[in-house]
């Protein structure tokens, strides 16, 4: 009769731990060939980057899905650009600091992060152009090149922060207006090709 009584317990301390543990964004990135890439994705970037330098290929692993990026520089700018398996463009990122969201949009990021947490630091903001199913992928590439503060782009933030006293990473997205859309917690960098 006393293992009846527990078993109710049980699957929710499971159930508890499977929600919690759903929330942390298991990713990993690592640099690949050329010829690694998916070939429909890199023929999009041989025939749209013609100007960019330095194009690298990553391939990044997470809980729920495979997706390959490709990060580059172009005019001053430092660009990622998301595909998924098949080599379909997902989103466009490009690099930015703090003075480049709008000052209402800051004011409502900043007020996200300061309720949310006790202690917090900013490794990274993005600005996000994700490709809309109503427009053509060629409107989004022409939005992110000439970084047009539209009111369909997120901004991406990479964020170290404290919550009473457990800390840890955190990728947060909010929408153009500031708006909190999603946090998930992410896993420090993977530094497994480091040779000691």
């Amino acid at each position: 009769m006393m293992r009846c009584k527990s078993l109710p317990v049980l699957v929710l301390v499971l159930f508890q731990f499977s929600m919690v543990n759903s929330q942390v964004k298991v990713e990993r990135e690592h640099r690949i060939k050329k010829n690694q890439f998916p070939e429909t994705a890199h023929e999009f970037i041989k025939e749209k980057l013609d100007e960019a330098k330095k194009i690298r290929f990553y391939k990044e692993t997470d809980t729920t899905k495979i997706s390959y990026e490709a990060k580059f520089k172009k005019d001053k700018l430092y660009y990622s650009i998301e595909f998924d398996e098949s080599g379909k463009l997902e989103d466009i990122e490009i690099l930015i600091n703090e003075v480049d969201v709008p000052d209402e949009s800051w004011l409502k990021i900043t007020k996200f992060l300061k309720e949310k947490f006790t202690k917090y630091k900013i490794r990274k903001i993005q600005q996000q152009y994700p490709v809309n199913s109503d427009e053509p992928t060629e409107t989004t590439l022409n939005n992110a090149f000439q970084n047009l503060l539209i009111p369909s782009l997120n901004y991406e933030l990479m964020v170290w922060g404290k919550i009473q006293d457990d800390h840890s990473d955190f990728e947060i997205l909010f929408g153009a207006e500031g708006d909190f859309k999603k946090m998930r917690e992410s896993l420090p960098a993977n530094y497994d090709h480091v040779l000691y």
